[in-house]
């Protein structure tokens, strides 16, 4: 269920994330969405991949740790408000954000959200429910 997520925990040190980008770049991999978090000692960049199975063997190659994981893709419209009527939809639903992020390039009137969801199911549930998109691949 959902699209497959990559972590990949980074030392906080120059250079960390070029080298994780480049190992994903050499082996042909494209990046669809990310997203980073710091702390002042490591970080978490959050991958989407068009090749999950060959990110994932490029990774470990290279000997990255990384987590699979999976979030939901939620198509909206790409105004204001639009984002506020998905959270509400959560939070009527009593579903849990982890977190959010956007995708890198979509269409000019819609925005892709990712989100990583408490109880996914229900999650997505309310969402159909509600006539929201939610999307099975980028």
């Amino acid at each position: 269920m959902g699209i497959k997520q990559l972590s990949i925990f980074l030392e906080n040190n120059l250079g960390k994330l070029a080298g994780a980008t480049s190992v994903l770049a050499k082996a042909q991999v494209n990046i669809k969405a990310l997203s980073i978090a710091d702390t002042a000692d490591f970080g978490i960049l959050r991958v989407i991949a068009d090749d999950v199975e060959k990110a994932k063997a490029a990774l470990s190659g290279a000997q990255w740790t990384y987590r699979e994981s999976d979030v939901i893709a939620v198509e909206v419209g790409n105004f204001p408000g639009s984002l506020a009527g998905v959270m509400e939809v959560f939070q009527d639903a009593n579903v849990n954000i982890e977190y959010v992020y956007s995708v890198l390039e979509w269409k000019p009137d819609k925005a892709v959200l990712l989100f990583k969801l408490g109880d996914a199911e229900k999650g997505i549930a309310a969402l159909k429910e509600h006539g929201v998109t939610v999307l099975e691949t980028l």
